[in-house]
């Protein structure tokens, strides 16, 4: 394996049936992240129900993985560039799936949040390299747009793919079964992957600085760990103290950046507007939606009263429309503007949310279908677009670098909004006025309420069971109309700063 995986310094294009084949592959890595970030909400109830975690302690479950993701995709993109993408692509995936062995078995919610944060380390190997390699890859604008429509539509499949698999496997086996999934993935990965994907890094890349992954890493986590403490239990000594931290680790990362002769990233890609607009639109977009997709599979299962694989086909509209969009967003970005369909699918995504303020607890699928459909096309529009102006507004020897950029105002927004929208609803949740006898853990999460019910009289049970799933529902709607908001204003910005954007046609 070792001589299989050694790194080659030439860029060149493969030829054009080998570019094709080495996407094939590069997909699959999408899919394995994709179908593991959506079979967590199903488990949730689950996971919840066996492990017994505290409501805090849940949501380091759904958070803890963006959390590391998103402390260590840039340092991970940059050291692809430097060791070979290929190479961090292959041995990242590997560790990916042994690591989903342990999420499987774990035992305590601590065991659980632990293995959530490994595996962050390892997914944070994955995303760069494969929107890098799609750079190389394709020096054909078009082709390079159709590979990127392909490759989102393969996240957005595996976002559909992942709840039906997993409430298929949770309907016939236990919790952990929706972690294994990723080892079949995982094997096809490396043994294909080794023949068919091309090296490619940057020739002359210089050191990786490891003051600057620990700054960035500390950075990171500890303003993201702020936002979280600060949304639920308000401004406290330890959100004061850790967001004072990773502010300060932040501003040492970019001082160090700018002063290095070789920096980890260079800070001057954000000098490009097509580049920045791109970032903030991603990372705005997905903080409106994360906290939203996170308590929808609970709000199917513990509110409606779905099984998790119906839980999971009726989520099936969002994945469809995102994959439709995703291959059409290139040639829509050409014939129309860029802003206009980065804008107009996040103004889209916005009203979608904004229509999910009105649900209650026996809302028709109509309504709710509808709204997924269009949030999953409208994402798929402005996701893929951001992601192409994102890899053209750089060199191919810095793809790595910029891939990792984008993918960490994705994790990033999606930690944000777990953490403040997760926050909402679990905030509005806690404060229902159940019957004399609930006990204290229904308040921690529906989950808990749903476990408790089972240990009290039927007429208590059922009552403390309405308000509970009544004060649920309340917090989503209110997480959904905040989401709106943060939507629209996504594509305000977007269509302000991606103003003369245009994809590039030529090689």
């Amino acid at each position: 394996m070792t001589s299989a995986l050694r790194p080659e310094t030439t860029t060149e294009a493969v030829p054009r049936p080998g570019r094709w084949l080495a996407l094939s592959v590069l997909v699959l890595a999408v899919l394995l992240v994709a179908v593991d970030a959506t079979v967590l909400g199903l488990a949730t109830p689950y996971i919840s129900e066996d492990l017994a975690p505290t409501g805090s302690q849940l949501l380091w479950i759904g958070d803890i993985y963006s959390f590391v993701i998103a402390g260590l995709l840039v340092s991970m993109g940059s050291l692809g560039d430097r060791i070979g993408r290929k190479r961090i692509l292959l041995y990242g995936a590997t560790a990916f799936g042994a690591i989903s062995v342990l999420n499987a078995y774990a035992g305590t919610p601590e065991l659980m949040i632990l293995a959530r944060a490994l595996l962050g380390v390892a997914g944070a190997t994955l995303m760069p390299a494969t929107l890098a390699l799609i750079r190389n890859l394709f020096h054909d604008p078009r082709e390079r747009s159709l590979a990127i429509g392909i490759w989102g539509a393969t996240a957005s499949a595996g976002t559909a793919v992942g709840p039906i698999l997993g409430g298929f496997l949770l309907e016939h086996f236990w919790w952990g079964s929706v972690f294994l999934i990723n080892l079949p993935v995982m094997a096809v990965l490396v043994v294909v992957g080794i023949r068919l994907l091309p090296e490619s890094r940057d020739p002359d890349p210089g050191p990786w600085d490891l003051t600057s992954v620990v700054l960035s890493l500390a950075g990171m986590v500890g303003v993201v760990y702020a936002v979280k403490e600060t949304a639920a239990h308000g401004l406290g000594a330890s959100a004061l103290t850790a967001g004072l931290l990773g502010a300060g680790a932040l501003y040492g990362f970019v001082h160090r950046q700018l002063t290095l002769p070789v920096p980890l990233l260079d800070m001057r890609l954000f000098r490009h507007r097509g580049f920045s607009g791109a970032v903030l639109a991603d990372l705005l977009s997905i903080l409106g939606l994360a906290g939203l997709v996170f308590f929808l599979s609970q709000y199917l299962q513990l509110v409606q009263g779905r099984g998790p694989l119906e839980a999971g086909l009726a989520e099936l509209p969002a994945a469809i429309g995102a994959v439709a969009a995703g291959l059409l967003a290139g040639r829509a970005a050409r014939r129309f503007s860029v802003r206009a369909v980065v804008a107009g699918g996040l103004a889209a995504v916005g009203l979608a949310l904004a229509a999910l303020t009105v649900i209650g607890h026996s809302t028709g699928y109509p309504l709710l279908g509808s709204a997924l459909l269009v949030v999953g096309a409208g994402a798929g529009f402005s996701f893929t677009v951001t992601a192409d102006v994102i890899l053209s507004s750089v060199p191919k020897e810095q793809a790595g670098a910029a891939s990792a950029v984008s993918e960490t105002a994705y994790e990033l927004g999606a930690a944000l909004g777990i953490a403040v929208l997760g926050s909402v609803v679990t905030g509005v949740y806690r404060g229902f006025d159940g019957p004399a006898g609930t006990p204290a853990a229904a308040h921690e999460s529906l989950g808990g309420a749903v476990e408790a019910a089972a240990g009290l009289p039927a007429p208590v049970a059922a009552s403390m069971l309405d308000a509970a799933r009544q004060s649920f529902v309340d917090g989503l709607a209110l997480a959904a109309g905040t989401g709106a908001v943060v939507l629209l204003a996504a594509s305000a910005a977007a269509w302000f700063m991606l103003r003369d954007q245009h994809l590039d046609d030529r090689p």
